[in-house]
């Protein structure tokens, strides 16, 4: 956890309860831990939820006691409640964004409104997954529940979460697949639940199985991604939604569609963050998150007027040029605002494509360009979904030499600012039946370094539907348009801008079953960007306050952690890897004496003459000790991608003083599906 800067005082003294019990309606008892000022049943106070199966006991723990005692302080009670099946809560829990979820965090709504120390008014805050569930359970439009601020969050399951790019398979669905299996497989803590810990243990290790398998099944925008995807109707939600998150994250597309299709109070804030809070996030600048989070609960919890609602749509981050780098700590550029979305201030440009080069008129009728990459090709991308971990960002894009097909304008004569989604329209034939084709936007500074701007990608079976893909026709043009991930991008006169394109993209995509040759009509293709007005007359908006948090978490660092991207090649076989590694270290946290340590490798290997050679396997470990209280779970998935399936296979063994506790593997071969 990054340090920020810490508060101590607060309008209102806080206490804690660091357990209770929150029975649902079959009997189950979901475990809270609760902020709350020492005063709220005297003057009751809105609260505010945190729902989620990353075990609110050991595993946000960090996060939670920056955030949840600050909104304490300032007049609220905040609420940790670990999911049905996860952390120290009883039950079972077979999946993400189930309806027992919804039902469960509805009933929660309901226990909360009823407490004497509450207002009867409640929010919902979540990133990731507790952003999903926020906007799932508003749809659900459960009495009491009266704004949601959602972090890093979808409005649709298939077309921007860990399973798909565009109808690609992405290889999150392997990574993130490995790390909820290990994270359903966690123990309770025996001092909270008692000697039933183990029995508890048992019931999840025994129940709760291998999510990712229902995954891979479902290759289609079928019924199973529909479920939890609010776009089926934005109309569900009523209540006010402030969408955040950052163009280094996996999930910012989301924020620009919800404001344009919600029809409840919104706003969207957009910096150039990761995966992470923006209190704490990289790349930087932080801000005052949690200050602009009050602003949002006093003006819809409390009925106080902040001025927020009175300022533009959406607040977003113009990205400055800057080097390439693969953890920047700070990203320079600026704020800018729209009142609404699509903005109106900005029109497309468009970019025709001829051999080598993007140009504002289109090029004289040429011979195809054909795009046939190595496997390999893709190996300066970014992770799908960044951290902030310092090694996880893009490389250099020249790091991709000749295994993609580039395009350049001349250095520019002036500034160029972007902020939306760049749309890249191809006429296209392909030599198989399925094919994908990636595309990354980046800037060509004078000295000829090339910084990734944003990127998109397309299986060209799904350039008419998710829901229905078809066979290209073999050796036949097709039209088809990439979506680009959404930017904020300003592009300084003398930089050249570079389209590269690529019919692989690894290790972000799993590859196509057959080598594909792609030959694209440059006449008929073209680039179109949203480009913004260049000006410094934005409206005056105010600043948001210094980073800051309530007390950190009081941990002894027994041995430090660490994390490692690297990439190798081996040249007898000519075998290329990618390794990513994360280690939390040894650490005990001092307010509960648990000692832990979890860590992670993810590996993914290919040739890059065979698609059918990738491969992926992905290991946890984790541990867990009190005193005498000795527990140990080692995790293990791998995807193996064959010309007809994919063949999963995956194992677990949980362990603790006494012995195996449970030991268990899986094996199956998932038809492939157009994919």
């Amino acid at each position: 956890m990054v340090e920020i800067p810490v508060r101590t005082e607060f309008p209102r003294k806080v206490r804690e309860i660091e357990n209770t019990w929150i029975p649902m309606p079959d009997g189950t008892k979901l475990a809270a831990r609760i902020w709350l000022p020492e005063d709220a049943e005297d003057d009751p106070v809105p609260a505010i939820l945190e729902y989620l199966p990353y075990r609110k006991r050991d595993g946000t723990v960090a996060r939670d006691h920056l955030t949840h005692p600050y909104f304490a302080g300032y007049g609220y009670a905040g609420v940790r409640v670990d999911m049905r099946g996860t952390g120290d809560s009883e039950g079972v829990c077979l999946g993400e964004y189930l309806q027992q979820e919804q039902d469960d965090a509805v009933a929660v709504i309901e226990w909360l409104v009823a407490q004497p120390w509450c207002s009867g008014k409640v929010g919902m805050i979540g990133i990731s997954w507790g952003g999903f569930n926020g906007l799932q359970v508003a749809a659900r439009q459960p009495e009491g529940l009266g704004a949601v601020i959602t972090l890093c969050s979808t409005d649709d399951r298939y077309a921007d979460d860990i399973h798909f790019m565009g109808g690609a398979l992405l290889t999150d669905k392997l990574a993130w697949g490995a790390t909820a299996f290990a994270i359903a497989n966690t123990p309770p803590d025996p001092a909270i639940v008692g000697e039933r810990w183990r029995e508890m243990w048992t019931e999840r290790l025994e129940a709760n199985g291998l999510w990712m398998l229902d995954w891979f099944r479902h290759q289609r925008r079928d019924a199973f991604y529909r479920h939890g995807s609010i776009c089926e109707d934005y109309s569900d939600i009523r209540i006010p939604v402030y969408a955040v998150g950052g163009y280094a994250d996996g999930y910012t597309n989301p924020i620009f569609r919800m404001m344009e299709h919600l029809s409840c109070p919104r706003k969207a804030l957009v910096g150039p963050w990761a995966h992470k809070y923006p209190h704490f996030a990289m790349p930087g600048p932080r801000i005052g998150f949690l200050q602009e989070c009050l602003r949002w609960w006093d003006q819809h919890l409390k009925g106080i007027e902040t001025g927020i609602m009175d300022e533009p749509m959406i607040r977003a981050w113009m990205q400055d040029a800057d080097k390439p780098s693969t953890g920047p700590a700070e990203r320079p550029g600026r704020w800018v605002s729209e009142e609404s979305w699509p903005s109106p201030r900005t029109s497309p440009t468009t970019l025709h494509l001829s051999p080598g080069k993007l140009s504002a008129t289109a090029g004289a009728a040429s011979d195809p360009i054909v795009v046939s990459s190595p496997e390999t090709a893709g190996a300066a991308a970014q992770v799908w979904c960044m951290y902030g971990s310092g090694s996880d960002g893009p490389l250099d894009q020249n790091v991709e030499g000749g295994n993609v097909e580039r395009f350049e304008t001349e250095p520019l004569t002036d500034d160029l600012e972007i902020l939306g989604f760049p749309m890249l329209r191809l006429r296209v034939a392909s030599d198989v039946p399925q094919a994908n084709i990636a595309a990354v936007l980046s800037t060509v500074a004078p000295d000829g370094r090339a910084t990734f701007v944003c990127h998109g990608v397309l299986n060209l079976t799904h350039r008419e539907s998710h829901s229905d893909p078809a066979p290209l026709p073999v050796n036949e043009p097709v039209d088809v348009t990439v979506q680009l991930n959404v930017i904020g991008q300003r592009i300084p006169a003398g930089h050249r801008l570079r389209l590269a394109l690529s019919s692989a993209y690894w290790p972000t995509i799993w590859p196509s079953a057959q080598k594909a040759t792609l030959s694209i009509d440059p006449v008929q293709s073209a680039l179109d960007l949203p480009v913004r007005p260049v000006s410094d007359d934005e409206p005056a908006l105010p600043e948001f306050g210094p980073s800051e948090g309530a007390a950190p978490l009081k941990v002894d660092v027994i041995v430090p952690g660490s994390d490692h991207r690297t990439r190798t090649i081996d040249y007898a076989t000519g075998v290329e890897t990618h390794i990513r590694s994360d280690d939390t270290g040894l650490v005990t946290h001092l307010h509960t004496g648990i000692t832990l340590r979890a860590s992670s490798q993810d590996t993914f290997s290919i040739h890059p003459d065979d698609p059918n050679s990738a491969i992926g396997h992905c290991r946890w470990q984790k541990s867990f000790a009190r005193g005498e209280w000795r527990t140990e779970l080692d995790t293990e998935v791998r995807v193996e991608a064959r010309p007809e399936v994919w063949r999963i296979t995956a194992s677990l063994r949980a362990s603790d003083g006494d012995g195996i506790v449970v030991e268990r593997t899986w094996e199956e071969d998932v038809p492939r599906d157009l994919v």
